[in-house]
C-alpha cells in the first residue's frame, strides 16, 4: 500500500542519508511537505541519538514525522492527534523488534571504535535498512 514511499526511504538510505533523516525525508515527500530544515532537523537523532545508544534513529524519524505531519502549532492545543499515534508506533516497534534502543537492536555500542568496525563487519546497515522501512510502513498506517 506504501510501498513507494517505503522505495523513497530507501533509496535516501542508499544515497547517504541515514536513518532518522530518510524516513523524514520520504514520509514528508509522500505528503508533499517541503521544507529548508528536512531533514536537517533529524541529524542529530540518527544512529541511535548520534551514537549514544538511544532511541533508534528510524523511530525518532518516524516519530518527527507524525509531529510534522499533526503536531501543535498554537500553545496550549491539544496533543490528541499526535500522543496516541506516537504511542502505537512505539508499540507496534518494540513488539515487532524487541526493543526501541539502538545498542539493544544491534547489539553494540556504536559510540566506540569495536562498536562502528563490528556494525560495518557484520554488516549490520542491512537491519537499519529493516528498521527504517518498517518505520515508514507504520508511520504511513498511521497518518
Amino acid at each position: 500500500m506504501h510501498d513507494h514511499v517505503v522505495k523513497r526511504s530507501r533509496e535516501h538510505l542508499d544515497s547517504g542519508y541515514w536513518c532518522a533523516e530518510s524516513v523524514l525525508l520520504a514520509v514528508a515527500e509522500a505528503k508533499d511537505v517541503r521544507c529548508d530544515l528536512i531533514p536537517r532537523i533529524a541529524t542529530g537523532f540518527c544512529s541511535g541519538m548520534a551514537r549514544t545508544g538511544g532511541q533508534c534513529g528510524a523511530l525518532s524519524g518516524g516519530i518527527l514525522s507524525i509531529g510534522m505531519l499533526h503536531g501543535r502549532d498554537v500553545p496550549g492545543s491539544m496533543v490528541n492527534d499526535v500522543y496516541p499515534r506516537v504511542e502505537k508506533l512505539l508499540q507496534d516497534f518494540e513488539a515487532q523488534f524487541g526493543s526501541t534502543g539502538c545498542s539493544e537492536l544491534l547489539g553494540l555500542d556504536l559510540g566506540t571504535e569495536e562498536g562502528l568496525q563490528s556494525f560495518h563487519d557484520n554488516n549490520l546497515r542491512e537491519k537499519c535498512i529493516t528498521y527504517t522501512e518498517e518505520t515508514v510502513r507504520m508511520v504511513m498506517n498511521l497518518l
